[in-house]
Formats: structure tokens, sequence, C-alpha cells
């Protein structure tokens, strides 16, 4: 394994990409759990399906398709909530939906043989292209230069809005800029693990790590490191059984919350038991 990562440029490709999507994963699912923006991140996530398409049907990069359609999505979704009294749910639902169907009319408009969507539905971090790389690496470093420099008012907003607000912070921009930043990472996991799986590869490296601290920071660079560990893994397990590397990572991602939670109620229980006295 370790002979075949330095020997084939899909495979370097493969832990690059896996590490720069990690990262965008720590950072924003923490967020988006903090926040509880979970299925917001889903609804961008499925409309990002018809930039794919139209990618395919204009003949261009699809996860540059998949680029505007996330952030036309993310921006259209904050503003008709804010202008309208329309549910966020609601919103979310038909984004979801037209996203997965214009995807669909646009491949099925795009002449000659259909192209395989698969990897895009459920990834294949096997076949991350140099341009792949470029992309996640520039929208890498957006996000961490965004986190980065609205950090103190970031984590006032996230943890209390009203408290945000009367301290004279600039609600609006905050939201506005975090639903672009959801957009940003979803393209940049889109080519690892898919349409269908981001939403897991988002919110277990946090959920893990959050059951262990409180702290933001250390939450974020836990998820990091768990992402990065979820993905290299699921990438051998992909490469040495010949299984559809998305499925894989988030697999065992999620194989590993369930243990790591069982060990830890388990853990609880004991102690609890220890300190009653007899």
């Amino acid at each position: 394994m370790i002979d075949s990562i330095f020997r084939y440029t899909f495979m370097q490709n493969a832990i690059l990409s896996a590490i720069l999507a990690s990262i965008a994963c720590g950072i924003i699912g923490t967020i988006i759990i903090e926040k509880k923006l979970v299925m917001m991140s889903g609804g961008i996530a499925h409309t990002a399906f018809g930039g794919v398409g139209l990618g395919y049907f204009l003949h261009i990069e699809p996860i540059l398709g998949a680029l505007l359609f996330s952030i036309a999505a993310s921006v259209g979704i904050v503003t008709i909530k804010r202008n309208t009294t329309t549910s966020a749910d609601i919103l979310i639902a038909m984004f979801w939906s037209v996203g997965m169907s214009l995807g669909i009319i646009f491949v099925a408009l795009t002449p000659g043989y259909p192209p395989d969507m698969s990897s895009y539905l459920f990834g294949d971090i096997l076949t991350v292209s140099q341009t792949d790389l470029i992309v996640m690496l520039f929208l890498n470093i957006v996000i961490i230069a965004a986190v980065f420099l609205c950090y103190p008012v970031l984590k006032s907003y996230l943890f209390d809005e009203e408290f945000a607000k009367i301290s004279g912070i600039n609600v609006r921009y905050l939201e506005n800029l975090l639903y672009v930043l959801i957009a940003l990472t979803i393209v940049i996991i889109i080519r690892v693990v898919g349409i269908i799986l981001i939403l897991a590869l988002l919110c277990t490296p946090p959920a893990i790590a959050k059951q262990y601290t409180h702290n933001l920071t250390k939450i974020i660079f836990s998820s990091i490191l768990l992402g990065i560990c979820f993905c290299i893994i699921g990438l051998w397990i992909s490469y040495s059984f010949q299984l559809a590397s998305g499925v894989c990572i988030i697999l065992f991602s999620v194989l590993s919350y369930i243990v790591i939670s069982i060990l830890k109620n388990m853990k609880m229980h004991t102690i609890k038991k220890q300190s009653i006295p007899s």
C-alpha cells in the first residue's frame, strides 16, 4: 500500500484530496453542528448535482458547475428565508429537489453517451484529478482565511446570536458568509465521498470530538485529524478489497462513531457505579 502511494499519481492525488477534504470538513462540520445547520448543508449539497449536470452539458469541469450551483443555492436559501415567512425546511426540500432534477435534465440533454455520475453521487477518491486538487486547495485557503479572520465574532455568533447582535456584530454578514463557506466545503468533498454521503463525513468527526471536549478550537483540530484517519483508512479498505471508496470511508467513520460512543457510555456507567457508596 505505501509503495503504491508513491508509485501511482492517482494514489497521491487521493491522499492529498483526503487531507484537503478533512481540513474543510473539520472546520465547517464543527460549525454546522454547533449552529444546527446539518439539513441545510444537505440541501445545498444535493442542489450541487444540478451544477455537475450543467458542467457536463456545457463541457466545462463539473466541479466548477457544482461550485456555481452550491453558492447560488446557499445565497438563495438564506435570502428567501429572510424575506418570506417560508420555513427553512420547506426551502431546503425545494432546492434539494430542484437541484437533483436539473442535474438529471442537463445530463439527459448532453450530446453523446450519458456520463457516469456515480463518482459524483457516491464519491470516488481514486479519480480525483489535478484540476480537482487545485480547486480543493484554493477553496480550502478561502475557508481557512475567512474563519481565521472572523474567528472571535464567529464564536459569539455560534454560541449566542442575540448577544452578538447586541454587541454590534453584523450577524447578517456572518450568516451569509457561513452559508457560502458551507457551499465551498461541499464542493471540496463531493469528489471524495459524493453528494449522497456528504453529511456523514461533515458530521461524524465533530460528533466524536464533542464527546471529549467542548472547546471549539479543540473540536475543529480533532475533527480534522479524525477526518484524515477515516479517509486514509477508508481508502486503504477500498483499495485492498476493490470497493467503492466513498462508501468505505463513510462506513468506517460511522462504525468508529458507534464503537467510540458505546465505549464512552460504558466508561461513564462504570464511573457512576464506582462513585455510588456501597
